[in-house]
C-alpha cells in the first residue's frame, strides 16, 4: 500500500495545472483523472480535490459528453450549439416540417459528442416544440415549427 499524500498536495497539482493552462498546454481538454494520478502519484481523490479548486475559481469546467475543459467564458455548452444548430436548420427549412431527424448515433458522429449530449439537445427541442417523438420510429420536425 502506498504512503498517503502530504497534506496540501492538491494544492500543488493544481497550481502545476494551472500552469500549464496558462501555457495553453490543454487546448483540447485536460487529461483523464487516472492520468493526472499516474503523473504525480497520487490517489484519485487528491486529482478530484485539485480539479475542484480549478473549477471552483472558474479555470476549468465540466462539460457534458466530453469531460474537463478549460473554461472560456461565453462559449455555450455542447448540446446548446447543437441545439442552436438543428434549431437553424429547421427554421431555414432544410430540415422542412414532417421530416426524420438523424438518428442519435448519427448526430453523435456529426457533432463529436456522446449520445447522451445529442439526446440532451433533442429533447430541449421537444421542449420547445420544434420536434416530435414518434415511440418506436423516430423524432420528427412538429409541423407547428
Amino acid at each position: 500500500m502506498s504512503e498517503p499524500s502530504p497534506r496540501g498536495t492538491y494544492l500543488v497539482i493544481s497550481e502545476a495545472l494551472r500552469a500549464r493552462i496558462a501555457e495553453g498546454a490543454y487546448a483540447d481538454g485536460l487529461p483523464s483523472e487516472a492520468e493526472i494520478g499516474r503523473e504525480f502519484g497520487v490517489a484519485r481523490t487528491t486529482v478530484r480535490r485539485a480539479l475542484r479548486a480549478l473549477e471552483k475559481s472558474g479555470e476549468i469546467a465540466t462539460v457534458a459528453g466530453v469531460g474537463r475543459q478549460v473554461a472560456e467564458v461565453g462559449r455555450p455548452a455542447p448540446y446548446e450549439q447543437i441545439m442552436t444548430d438543428l434549431q437553424k436548420r429547421i427554421q431555414e427549412g432544410v430540415l422542412p416540417a414532417g421530416a426524420r431527424l438523424p438518428s442519435e448515433a448519427a448526430l453523435a458522429e456529426t457533432y463529436g459528442v456522446s449520445r447522451g449530449t445529442v439526446r440532451r439537445a433533442v429533447r430541449e427541442l421537444e421542449t420547445a416544440g420544434y420536434v416530435r417523438a414518434q415511440h418506436g420510429v423516430g423524432r420528427f420536425v412538429s409541423p407547428t415549427s
